[in-house]
């Protein structure tokens, strides 16, 4: 295969284009075929997502019609199209998460598997390129929202989300395997779009926005700046009335031009793919508007809009975000695929600008947000994440509408990519997992281990070992939260200030080292066996809501290092949403090593119950709840007042 030092986590590759590319991210991932994950928190996740979950997803997509609405469309069996006009797109975003964890573990068995998969999807291909089984099944009553005829009602047909998400699996199964059947399949396909869509063509642009993302896929695997173009086209012509058939509104991010925007509206997932799409665009066409408009958005999201999850989309109603500081606790929605939505996103402000702020944004949603949407298990899901709850929630195995799982297993084994980066000579190390990784300095190769048992604790060790002696930098992020800031701007802060400072030792000696953007920055020549050590302060801290959030008045909650907790019923007499927390105890932690796969628990002595009597209350962090049944849960707590 081509040279695989490529970023497969964002943007399929980087550098396996037929031809070099004009322009790009300042910042370049490492890829996550080049990290090895060794520790006991995140690897045991990554392998039941391989030997679980992704099995478990492409079973319930054969039980609900999802696999033979392809062999319907290609003529291998007879039958109506089975469920909704998105299902596709569920089947493309587990053959994607299936390519990643084929990259990392070679299995016979599920290359054959994707192989028969892949035909099916193959003989469901119209002769001219044209991919959508519900039409191709009964062109005359498609599904419901699919329209009468191709293309004509694209702000609810999904026709070009459900591609786009095929663009994105047809590159990462052909980077995994060196095959070019789906790759072929998505090429095809997008050249008719490309015919179909453009100056001079058709003006209409997608309703759910994802078609961007995958086509700069392409443009990065072929080097075709066709694929590039019809991105830019897409994005450009939102909230433009011209020529087209009509405009869908702040609901689909479409009521004003992209570069005009400046606060998130609508659909909270739409908008993160838009957002992503836009950030790609950006670097790799230098439009600095795109970039502009991004930084306003992103700011009034993480300054107003932003759950102390990571979780964005307040509103049940259009799964969408709600006006400045509105984050309901018992009715926020915090849609899992709007936390995947949300790191893909950040994760491209961070190549963009290089500034820790998006990576801190990043980990508060990876630790909470998102990994409260799928249980330990890896076969039950959330859809919605609320920071509060009756009793009325529990992870489901399956939902008619299913994305979320589906992206779930897509994103978890791209993780170890989202661990290293480089820019010239600098390596940036933003999230602390006990690891090895293979790391290309100019022509220099350094391994780096990782040692440490984060989450639990901050204590890092990081091996430093070039091929030869080699000069160049490390920029250790220190994360807002060591630093008492939970995240940028002022949406939420700490009650009381810790003391304790971030230790960073070289070799077992003091350091002198200097800071930019969120990073430590240590320059020098570095051999085999030299070693830094990283110190992260982690204590219990009370967290305080921004006065303008109505919810969260006379209320606290409580995080140690990236973990958000919460208190559930079962551990503190059945009832929880009756409890005050003093305002003056962070509590005491104690790790339980049987309970919930094994946890830090944070336990405060004197919590008072609405009826004032004693009760001490336990925690546990936010993504391990309503794993032992249903019943009450809390994640803000009012303050009894003396």
């Amino acid at each position: 295969m081509k040279n695989v030092y490529v970023a497969m986590i964002i943007f399929a590759c980087l550098s396996s284009c037929s031809q070099p590319l004009k322009t790009d991210y300042p910042v370049t991932p490492v890829p996550f075929t080049k990290v090895q994950f060794t520790d006991t928190f995140w690897l045991p996740r990554l392998e039941i997502n391989r030997v679980v979950t992704i099995p478990y997803d492409f079973k319930k997509c054969a039980e609900t019609g999802r696999i033979d609405n392809f062999a319907k469309a290609g003529g291998l069996m007879a039958g109506a199209f089975r469920g909704i006009r998105f299902d596709d797109s569920d089947v493309f975003k587990i053959i994607e998460g299936a390519a990643y964890s084929f990259s990392m573990h070679p299995d016979t068995a599920l290359d054959q598997y994707l192989d028969d998969l892949i035909a099916k999807i193959a003989a469901a291909q119209e002769d001219d390129g044209y991919l959508y089984t519900t039409r191709t099944i009964d062109p005359q009553h498609p599904a419901r929202d699919a329209g009468p005829e191709r293309w004509s009602q694209l702000k609810d047909s999904h026709e070009l989300y459900n591609v786009g998400h095929m663009y994105e699996a047809a590159v990462a199964h052909y980077q995994a395997t060196g095959k070019r059947t789906f790759l072929d399949i998505a090429l095809k396909n997008a050249d008719l779009i490309d015919s179909e869509f453009g100056p001079g063509k058709r003006y209409d642009v997608p309703g759910h926005e994802e078609i961007e993302i995958g086509l700069v896929k392409l443009y990065r695997i072929t080097g075709n700046e066709k694929y590039l173009k019809l991105a830019k086209f897409f994005l450009d012509r939102r909230g433009r009335p011209e020529n087209r058939q009509e405009l869908y509104g702040d609901y689909a991010q479409d009521h004003i031009p992209v570069i005009e925007q400046d606060h998130p509206v609508g659909h909270a997932v739409r908008a993160g793919y838009l957002y992503s799409g836009m950030a790609d665009v950006a670097a790799l066409t230098g439009d600095s508007a795109y970039v502009s408009a991004l930084n306003k958005i992103w700011e009034n999201v993480v300054y107003k809009k932003l759950y102390l999850t990571g979780g964005i989309g307040a509103r049940h109603s259009g799964e969408a975000f709600g006006e400045d500081y509105e984050l309901p606790n018992l009715t926020a929605y915090n849609e899992t695929c709007a936390a995947i939505a949300n790191m893909l996103w950040n994760y491209r402000m961070f190549l963009l600008h290089g500034d820790s702020k998006y990576i801190d944004v990043l980990e508060r949603t990876l630790y909470n947000g998102f990994l409260s949407g799928i249980s330990l298990t890896g076969n039950e899901f959330f859809y919605p994440n609320p920071l509060e709850s009756e009793g009325k929630y529990q992870r489901s195995p399956w939902f008619d509408c299913s994305c979320c799982p589906s992206n779930v297993v897509r994103f978890l084994p791209s993780l170890p990519g989202y661990v290293y980066a480089v820019k010239k000579d600098q390596i940036y190390i933003n999230l602390y997992i006990q690891n090895r990784g293979e790391i290309k300095v100019g022509k220099n190769l350094i391994t780096l281990t990782q040692e440490t048992r984060y989450p639990w604790d901050g204590v890092i060790r990081i091996t430093i070992d070039p091929k030869t002696r080699a000069t160049f930098g490390l920029r250790l992020r220190i994360p807002g939260w060591a630093e008492n800031r939970p995240v940028p701007g002022d949406l939420y802060l700490y009650k009381n200030n810790n003391a304790d400072k971030v230790i960073i030792t070289m070799n077992g000696a003091a350091l002198s080292y200097t800071s930019e953007n969120g990073y430590a920055i240590i320059n020098r020549t570095w051999q085999q066996g030299d070693f830094v050590d990283i110190h992260l302060p982690m204590p219990v801290q009370q967290v305080l809501c921004n006065d303008k959030v109505v919810e969260n008045h006379n209320k606290l909650a409580f995080e140690r290092g990236p973990l958000v907790y919460c208190a559930e019923g079962i551990d503190n007499n059945g009832h929880v949403l009756n409890m005050f927390v003093p305002g003056n105890e962070n509590g005491v932690t104690e790790f339980r090593s049987q309970l919930l796969n094994g946890v830090t628990v944070i336990n405060l002595s004197a919590g008072t119950t609405i009826k004032n009597t004693k009760q001490p209350i336990t925690l546990i962090p936010y993504y391990a709840w309503a794993h032992r049944g249903q019943g009450e849960m809390r994640v803000w707590f009012p303050v009894l007042q003396k």
